[in-house]
């Protein structure tokens, strides 16, 4: 399952103004799981409902800011493993407003995690 492209705004970053201004940030996530259950029952409660991933991932983005694009991403992979279905979950957080003085196309971290009790 993947969601891309998610922005919210956020006051994440190091400088002052960041956490003054704010800046829009854009996420991605890829999460690994088992649709067999899903498919065979047709029923959205035997997989992940995207819009409610969407709103909780939304809530962490827009809320208590950090430094780094790092801390970001690990907590919005902690989001996405709260649910037992999710075996592993691959997070990018994008800044694409980043205080870079020069032209650039993309800042961007990416995570993987996987869930402590998967062999995977």
């Amino acid at each position: 399952m993947v969601l891309s492209g998610l922005t919210v705004r956020g006051k994440h970053g190091v400088f002052d103004f960041e956490r003054r201004d704010g800046q829009d940030f854009v996420v991605d996530v890829a999460l690994d799981i088992d649709t067999g259950t899903a498919a065979a029952t047709d029923d959205i409660a035997d997989t992940i409902h995207y819009g409610e991933l969407a709103e909780a991932l939304a809530v962490v983005i827009a809320g208590e800011p950090v430094n780094l694009l790092e801390t970001l991403a690990a907590r919005l992979a902690d989001v996405c493993l709260a649910d037992r279905r999710v075996h592993a979950a691959t997070v990018t957080v994008h800044k694409p407003q980043a205080p870079i003085p020069l032209t650039f196309g993309d800042v961007a971290v990416t995570i993987r995690r996987l869930r402590p009790d998967t062999a995977r």
